[in-house]
């Protein structure tokens, strides 16, 4: 099916192409601007998905398709600089997932971000900083010991498989 705005999903991609741009430059190209003109479209693209929210509501399947889905959520994600604004796309992507137009792995991985971002445990583990010895450590989680079960309920691996996958891509 065919997304009701096309045009939306392609600058929803546009954007999130942008973000993945920034973020994975390699550090040898790195320009001394680079944190600023990381800031910069983080800013950009959190104001950019706060105007289509408030025009169309949540960028769901039928709006914006699952790829344009997936950039909305991941520019939700990266919008840590207005905290105010994440807790509003974390609600009505909870809404869009309980209409079936959103992925729950999405809602998951945001609902991690903003208890991180609150100094609260989170809920899927998904969330990691980096320690003092450089090793990649996940941020507390609630009952730890439920942790598999909860990230299976929302379609997201292991949490072993997770915690691999995230130390590969980081020690490349």
């Amino acid at each position: 099916m065919s997304p009701l705005r096309p045009d939306l999903a392609d600058e929803l991609f546009a954007r999130m192409s942008e973000d993945q741009r920034i973020r994975m430059m390699p550090k040898v190209e790195r320009p001394p601007e680079y944190l600023a003109q990381w800031r910069a479209v983080d800013a950009e693209n959190t104001t950019a998905l706060s105007r289509i929210v408030d025009e169309h509501g949540w960028p769901g399947f039928a709006l914006v398709g699952k790829e344009g889905a997936t950039a909305a959520w991941l520019l939700a994600q990266h919008a840590d600089s207005n905290p105010a604004f994440q807790r509003r796309a974390l609600s009505l992507l909870a809404a869009a997932v309980d209409a079936g137009d959103a992925d729950p792995a999405h809602w998951a991985l945001l609902t991690d971000r903003c208890r991180v971002s609150e100094d609260r445990p989170q809920v899927y583990g998904s969330q990691y900083v980096r320690d003092a010895d450089g090793q990649w450590r996940m941020h507390p989680v609630e009952e730890a010991e439920r942790l598999d079960a909860r990230r299976a309920a929302v379609g997201l691996e292991p949490q072993a498989e997770n915690e691999a996958r995230i130390q590969a891509m980081y020690d490349e």
